[in-house]
Protein backbone atom coordinates (compact mmCIF):
# COMPACT_ATOMS: atom_id res chain seq x y z
CA UNK A 1 0.00 0.00 0.00
CA UNK A 2 1.19 3.54 -0.81
CA UNK A 3 -0.18 6.63 0.99
CA UNK A 4 0.42 10.34 0.51
CA UNK A 5 2.75 11.70 3.18
CA UNK A 6 3.60 15.36 2.60
CA UNK A 7 4.11 18.11 0.04
CA UNK A 8 6.97 20.64 0.14
CA UNK A 9 7.23 24.38 -0.46
CA UNK A 10 10.58 26.17 -0.06
CA UNK A 11 10.09 29.52 1.67
CA UNK A 12 12.21 32.64 2.22
CA UNK A 13 10.61 33.83 5.48
CA UNK A 14 9.57 30.86 7.60
CA UNK A 15 7.70 32.83 10.29
CA UNK A 16 5.75 34.82 7.69
CA UNK A 17 4.80 31.61 5.89
CA UNK A 18 3.74 29.83 9.09
CA UNK A 19 1.60 32.82 10.03
CA UNK A 20 0.00 32.88 6.56
CA UNK A 21 -0.93 29.19 6.63
CA UNK A 22 -2.36 29.50 10.15
CA UNK A 23 -4.51 32.51 9.21
CA UNK A 24 -5.49 31.47 5.69
CA UNK A 25 -6.09 27.75 6.18
CA UNK A 26 -6.02 27.00 9.91
CA UNK A 27 -2.94 24.80 9.62
CA UNK A 28 -0.87 24.13 12.72
CA UNK A 29 2.71 23.00 13.27
CA UNK A 30 2.81 19.24 13.81
CA UNK A 31 6.56 18.60 13.57
CA UNK A 32 9.84 20.49 13.17
CA UNK A 33 13.41 19.55 12.29
CA UNK A 34 16.44 21.82 12.30
CA UNK A 35 19.97 21.20 11.06
CA UNK A 36 22.49 21.14 13.90
CA UNK A 37 24.48 23.83 12.08
CA UNK A 38 21.40 26.04 11.49
CA UNK A 39 21.64 25.72 7.71
CA UNK A 40 18.02 24.65 7.28
CA UNK A 41 14.76 24.18 9.12
CA UNK A 42 11.78 22.04 8.18
CA UNK A 43 8.34 22.78 9.58
CA UNK A 44 5.45 20.42 8.90
CA UNK A 45 1.93 21.86 9.02
CA UNK A 46 -1.21 19.78 9.36
CA UNK A 47 -4.97 20.26 9.33
CA UNK A 48 -5.61 18.14 12.44
CA UNK A 49 -7.86 15.78 10.52
CA UNK A 50 -5.68 13.96 7.99
CA UNK A 51 -2.13 12.64 8.17
CA UNK A 52 -1.09 14.68 5.12
CA UNK A 53 1.28 17.57 5.90
CA UNK A 54 2.71 20.59 4.15
CA UNK A 55 6.47 20.79 4.66
CA UNK A 56 7.90 24.31 4.66
CA UNK A 57 11.65 24.28 4.02
CA UNK A 58 13.74 27.29 5.02
CA UNK A 59 17.37 27.44 3.86
CA UNK A 60 19.63 29.86 5.77
CA UNK A 61 21.75 30.82 2.77
CA UNK A 62 18.79 31.45 0.43
CA UNK A 63 18.16 35.18 -0.08
CA UNK A 64 16.58 35.36 -3.54
CA UNK A 65 12.94 34.49 -4.31
CA UNK A 66 12.33 31.05 -5.75
CA UNK A 67 11.60 30.83 -9.47
CA UNK A 68 8.16 29.22 -9.62
CA UNK A 69 8.04 29.10 -13.41
CA UNK A 70 4.59 29.42 -14.92
CA UNK A 71 2.88 28.25 -11.72
CA UNK A 72 1.30 25.29 -13.45
CA UNK A 73 1.43 23.37 -10.16
CA UNK A 74 -0.59 24.02 -7.02
CA UNK A 75 -1.79 22.53 -3.76
CA UNK A 76 -5.55 22.19 -3.21
CA UNK A 77 -7.71 22.31 -0.07
CA UNK A 78 -11.39 21.40 0.29
CA UNK A 79 -13.74 23.37 2.51
CA UNK A 80 -17.33 22.94 3.62
CA UNK A 81 -17.64 26.69 4.30
CA UNK A 82 -16.60 28.32 1.04
CA UNK A 83 -18.22 31.70 1.74
CA UNK A 84 -16.54 32.10 5.13
CA UNK A 85 -13.11 31.06 3.84
CA UNK A 86 -13.46 33.30 0.77
CA UNK A 87 -14.19 36.27 3.06
CA UNK A 88 -11.06 35.52 5.13
CA UNK A 89 -8.93 35.34 1.98
CA UNK A 90 -10.54 38.46 0.55
CA UNK A 91 -9.73 40.35 3.77
CA UNK A 92 -6.14 39.04 3.62
CA UNK A 93 -5.84 40.21 -0.01
CA UNK A 94 -4.39 36.88 -1.11
CA UNK A 95 -6.94 35.80 -3.77
CA UNK A 96 -5.09 35.69 -7.08
CA UNK A 97 -7.59 33.95 -9.40
CA UNK A 98 -11.27 33.04 -9.31
CA UNK A 99 -13.29 30.74 -11.56
CA UNK A 100 -16.96 31.22 -10.55
CA UNK A 101 -18.16 28.80 -13.24
CA UNK A 102 -16.18 25.99 -11.60
CA UNK A 103 -16.87 27.30 -8.07
CA UNK A 104 -13.16 27.48 -7.18
CA UNK A 105 -10.54 30.13 -6.52
CA UNK A 106 -6.82 30.34 -5.82
CA UNK A 107 -4.80 32.19 -3.21
CA UNK A 108 -1.09 33.11 -3.22
CA UNK A 109 1.14 32.41 -0.25
CA UNK A 110 3.98 34.85 0.66
CA UNK A 111 6.36 33.12 -1.77
CA UNK A 112 3.89 33.11 -4.67
CA UNK A 113 2.77 29.48 -4.52
CA UNK A 114 -0.81 28.96 -5.69
CA UNK A 115 -3.29 27.19 -3.42
CA UNK A 116 -6.65 26.11 -4.82
CA UNK A 117 -9.77 26.30 -2.67
CA UNK A 118 -12.40 23.73 -3.66
CA UNK A 119 -15.89 23.39 -2.20
CA UNK A 120 -16.77 20.07 -0.56
CA UNK A 121 -19.16 18.12 -2.72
Amino acid sequence: MILFNHFNFNVLNLEKSIDFYKKALGLQIVREKSASDGSFKLVYLGDGKSDFTLELTWLQERKDPYNLGDEEFHLAFTTDDMDHLHKIHEDMGCICFENPDMGIYFINDPDGYWIEIVPAK
